[in-house]
């Protein structure tokens, strides 16, 4: 029995690594607009096409030594740091859910925030192309799985909606009032969408969790940040990887962190 678990386990492990090297794919080129299917992966100092042999999640990174078969030049740390990530949240995700529904829905929503994570720290942008379709799709899938994904005690469609509004909502008043006051625009509309799109996977509950744990932690690094680099109170750092840190702390702890905060 254990034998036929620890293969599960690995056969799940090697499915979040090849999805993660599709989301590598998409981090690169949803920014710039490109095909997600054509051209082929290629070597962006030189061109060189990668053979398939090249392109095994995880190992022929380390088989390469971090390096282009062709010309040498070094790889991104991006790539397996991102199929590493997917890895391991598909195993978590599996460990805490089984293979259910739920395992896939929530596999689903945390391959999109890992895009958006690493597109938003080094783009500044959250493509809408991902948050849009993303809150049509937590939305329908709360129709066919009642548990919400056993996060939440209201079940249905109704808790999804209400994630919708109070996500977006929140933060929409948020930015509208900092704007009224300091004249300036403080938060984007992509951040927006993009709690909208965590409301509508995680319900409504989730949404005061999720900004709470990404202002604080928000807050924390950017003060270090700014200790660390003696920079005044004006550096500006993107939202949306804290809302993605936050979001995948409440699937994984919410419960938990809740309950102990109230015992505090």
């Amino acid at each position: 029995m254990f034998q036929q678990q620890g293969f599960l386990y690995t056969l799940v492990f090697v499915f979040g690594a090849v999805v993660g090297s599709f989301l590598n794919v998409c981090i690169y080129r949803l920014p710039d607009r490109e095909s997600l299917l054509f051209p082929p992966s290629n070597c962006p100092s030189c061109g060189y096409k990668i053979r398939p042999y090249d392109n095994i999640p995880l190992l022929s990174y380390l088989l390469l030594g971090g390096r282009c078969r062709s010309c040498r030049a070094r790889i991104s740390m991006q790539y397996p740091v991102v199929e590493l990530t997917s890895a391991l949240l598909a195993l978590s995700l599996f460990v805490k859910f089984g293979p259910t529904p739920t395992f896939f829905a929530l596999f689903l929503f945390c391959s999109s925030v890992v895009v958006i994570f690493f597109i938003d720290l080094e783009h500044r942008i959250i493509p809408d192309v991902i948050t849009i379709p993303g809150i049509v799709t937590g939305l329908l899938l709360s129709f066919f799985i009642d548990d919400v994904y056993k996060l939440d005690e209201i079940v249905g469609w109704s808790n999804s909606l209400i994630g919708i509004l109070a996500g977006g909502g929140s933060l929409l008043l948020v930015a509208g009032a900092y704007q009224l006051v300091t004249r300036k625009e403080g938060m984007g509309g992509g951040d927006i969408k993009l709690l909208a799109m965590m409301g509508a996977f995680l319900g409504w509950k989730s949404v005061p969790f999720i900004i709470f744990a990404s202002s604080l932690t928000g807050s924390l690094i950017g003060i270090t940040l700014m200790i660390a680099q003696k920079k005044d109170s004006k550096l500006a750092l993107p939202f949306g990887p804290f809302l993605a840190f936050g979001a995948i702390l409440y699937i994984f702890f919410g419960k938990e962190l809740i309950n102990w905060y109230l015992k505090i």
